[in-house]
């Protein structure tokens, strides 16, 4: 196993190369010992600052900029002439440089997507629970939207600041999907739930546009989601609009709100109650 999943990763990061994917510098195979070299992350991993590191608070536009660039890097595998599924996204896959640039690591569990005709992959069910969409935990059924929704919990991670999965939490709350994704179009409810180590980085409204698009991320329904193209031009839309707020503040001392790009409609199947 350990060999399959080291052949898997020289294999993808070999052919392919993206400012939001780490870079192999090379490996090794030799009798027993297998290595491989990567560029250096100096930040670590996206998890060690949201939930290991005392002292310092990731910001808010510090995870969103992370939202967009492991948005980018996802879109350019599932874009790829022959698509790649990630499979295992999580924020301990997420890598980040002195600038907290964020590109995905460890594809040891990337698999090739469905082309032409075909609808899934039929796969053993690998992943980290907590992160793995329930399709494809049920039915073993892998598509580009199976990493939309790992998308989304990390997301929603970002958002309030616990782990997917938290046994020390009430038994209610253990699952993070499961207790908040219904609370994300409730606007006071959201509110309350949001990391509290944000408060007063951003508007009420900005908030809410951002979980709004972490549930369609976390539809059950895999056609709900967006796809990650979409993801991206929302966060991507999100954070030019957020850089104009920030010069308008700057010089004029005041303050507004930011409104983000909604998903085009049709794209979401799984309307909010």
């Amino acid at each position: 196993m350990v060999f399959f999943t080291l052949q898997t990763e020289v294999n993808y990061l070999g052919q392919f190369s993206h400012p939001n994917l780490v870079k192999l510098i090379g490996y090794c195979c030799e009798d027993d010992h297998r290595l491989l070299v990567y560029e250096y992350m100096a930040s670590g991993s996206l998890e060690k600052h949201l939930f290991r590191r005392v002292g310092s608070t990731l910001t808010w536009s510090k995870r969103m900029k992370i939202a967009l660039h492991a948005a980018r890097g996802l879109a350019f595998l599932h874009g790829a002439e022959r698509p790649i599924i990630y499979r295992d996204f999580k924020t301990s896959n997420i890598l980040l440089d002195e600038d907290f640039n964020a590109k995905l690591s460890d594809f040891g569990l990337a698999k090739d997507g469905p082309m032409g005709d075909q609808t899934h992959v039929s796969t053993r069910v690998m992943g980290t629970y907590g992160y793995a969409a329930p399709e494809y935990v049920m039915t073993g059924h892998l598509t580009a939207r199976s990493d939309v929704y790992g998308f989304g919990v990390v997301l929603l991670e970002m958002l309030i600041g616990r782990r997917a999965l938290d046994k020390s939490r009430p038994s209610r709350e253990h699952n993070l999907v499961e207790w908040a994704r219904p609370l994300l179009n409730h606007n006071k409810k959201l509110l309350k739930i949001l990391d509290p180590k944000l408060e007063g980085q951003y508007s009420s409204k900005t908030a809410l546009k951002v979980a709004h698009l972490a549930y369609q991320c976390l539809s059950q329904n895999p056609k709900g989601r967006p796809l990650m193209s979409q993801v991206v031009e929302i966060l991507d839309n999100f954070q030019s609009r957020e850089e104009n707020e920030e010069d308008q503040m700057l010089q004029t001392g005041g303050s507004s709100s930011i409104t983000l790009y909604e998903v085009p409609k049709g794209s979401s199947n799984d309307t909010p109650t």
